[in-house]
């Protein structure tokens, strides 16, 4: 299964980034094989409709669960109309983040208005 993390650095233990849609990247990481990719976030500079298109690109990239501190609406509609499920995480490092949610410990997300 493909976990998405939204990260400042191309690192599994870099922080989670606290904005999703101005994230400079995501962590895309593969829990049956383990394999972590770094996707440069190309709406990182917080243009107008930012989140609604990072959502289309973990869409995209075939994620199953995103881990997040926070979401706008608009990104949350994408990716559940997607069937992708959203978790609420801290500003951790990503592999801990990963760590929580693969144990259980990482609460549904809700939408931010």
């Amino acid at each position: 299964m493909k976990i998405a993390v939204p990260v400042n650095v191309k690192s599994m233990d870099s922080e989670v980034c606290i904005s999703f849609g101005c994230a400079p990247y995501f962590l895309i990481f593969d829990t049956d094989t383990k394999e972590a990719v770094f996707l440069d976030n190309a709406t990182a500079a917080g243009t107008e409709g930012a989140g609604i298109k990072a959502a289309q690109g973990i869409v995209d990239n075939e994620v199953k669960v995103l881990l997040s501190p926070s979401l706008g609406r608009n990104s949350a509609d994408v990716l559940k109309a997607a069937g992708i499920e959203i978790y609420r995480t801290q500003a951790v490092p990503a592999k801990n983040s990963i760590a929580a949610f693969t144990a259980g410990d990482l609460p549904v997300l809700k939408a931010e208005k």
